[in-house]
């Protein structure tokens, strides 16, 4: 519990790590030297850049030229698919994505429709998953690229990314795939699981917001450079690089790599224990996605008879904050996507479901508050 309330929305975001904080104002002191400098100064910024590169390569078994550092998710979504459309479109212009896909790819492929290019939506079973059968369907002479998401951010699931890379090598398309919820909480392996792209925003590992990186293979052969200007990121990102926000993303990568299997225990002990306490409680909660945890941290609820919104109004007058089936945007409830997509858009689900996430700093207490405060609303 932080001295706001009680934070169950760790799939949003999540706080910043002492250690991050520590790290990065040390290097907000010290580190201003400009990395593309020739002199000492720019040197050490370089070289400590150059080592968060290597840390990332091998959480990937990746190569380090293959790492471009970015804003965040969204900038590496966008243009590892924007580009690779461009780079492919003689080939042809058909993609294979979801219909519950995080906004940044599913509003880029809108964008790319837009452009001309047609874009295949598949959807997800009642468990979150794709059928690979509707993959394979959905292939024809023009596909060049097929987009999924490793991990949903909305209801937790996990899709088989290494038997849907195998598809891809299969047949010649480009894999691209989204790992904002799943870096170090699952293991992935591009070379294994034959991704050519993936994407990572350092806020949802206890670092900092404005960093991410892309993994985009043998860059410096197909990645061309989206932002015009200098020659850093290897030619493929220009603007100078921020040393404090690449250090802090490395120490929070560091945490994960000596803790990964503790803090997955500790997500799945905390989600077991809020379902025991909702059912000793006589909450009728319903999972929305996998029964059993694939992302531990995210658990999806369906709660009939409770609209999301007002018992997201309730809760938030109580201090406790968690996030809905559907998002509120300027005032207006639009659907979630991803609910439609299990269930279809007539589902009570879409509009009285919640979700909570689970993280570090997370306490059985909380999860006690947070019940009683359901069982009152009820």
């Amino acid at each position: 519990m932080t001295s706001e309330g009680i934070y169950l929305d760790y799939a949003a975001t999540t706080p910043m790590s002492a250690a991050v904080v520590e790290t990065m104002s040390e290097a907000l002191a010290n580190d201003f030297g400009n990395a593309s400098s020739l002199y000492a100064l720019g040197r050490q910024s370089r070289a400590k850049i150059e080592r968060v590169r290597e840390q990332i390569a091998r959480t990937l078994n990746a190569q380090p030229e293959d790492i471009i550092f970015t804003s965040g998710g969204t900038e590496a979504n966008d243009s590892a698919i924007l580009q690779t459309a461009k780079r492919l479109k003689g080939k042809g212009k058909h993609i294979i994505t979801t219909a519950a896909e995080h906004s940044s790819v599913y509003q880029t492929m809108k964008l790319l429709e837009e452009w001309g290019y047609r874009v295949t939506y598949l959807d997800f079973d009642e468990e979150g998953h794709i059928a690979m059968d509707d993959l394979a369907r959905a292939v024809d002479d023009e596909t060049t690229m097929v987009a999924i998401m490793a991990g949903n951010n909305e209801v937790g699931s996990l899709q088989d990314i290494k038997t849907i890379g195998e598809f891809c090598v299969e047949h010649e398309l480009f894999f691209q795939t989204d790992t904002v919820q799943t870096y170090m909480n699952v293991p992935i392996d591009v070379e294994a699981y034959h991704i050519d792209a993936l994407s990572l925003s350092g806020h949802k590992l206890y670092g900092p917001k404005g960093i991410g990186f892309m993994y985009y293979r043998y860059a410096k052969a197909h990645f061309k450079s989206y932002l015009p200007g200098g020659n850093q990121e290897n030619q493929h990102r220009a603007g100078t690089e921020s040393v404090p926000l690449i250090v802090g993303l490395g120490k929070a990568i560091e945490w994960f790599e000596k803790n990964q299997d503790a803090h997955r225990q500790h997500l799945i002990d905390l989600r077991h224990y809020f379902l025991a306490g909702a059912e000793a409680r006589g909450l009728t909660f319903e999972v929305n996605g996998p029964k059993d945890p694939e992302l531990p941290h995210i658990l999806n609820l369906y709660w009939p008879n409770h609209p999301s919104d007002q018992v997201l109004i309730k809760l938030d007058l109580k201090n406790i904050y968690l996030s809905a089936g559907s998002a509120c945007t300027a005032g207006s409830l639009e659907p979630s996507r991803v609910l439609v997509s299990m269930y279809g858009a007539d589902s009570p689900r879409v509009t009285e479901s919640l979700r909570l996430s689970f993280g570090e700093p997370t306490t059985t207490e909380e999860l006690d508050a947070v019940l009683d405060a359901l069982a009152d609303i009820q």
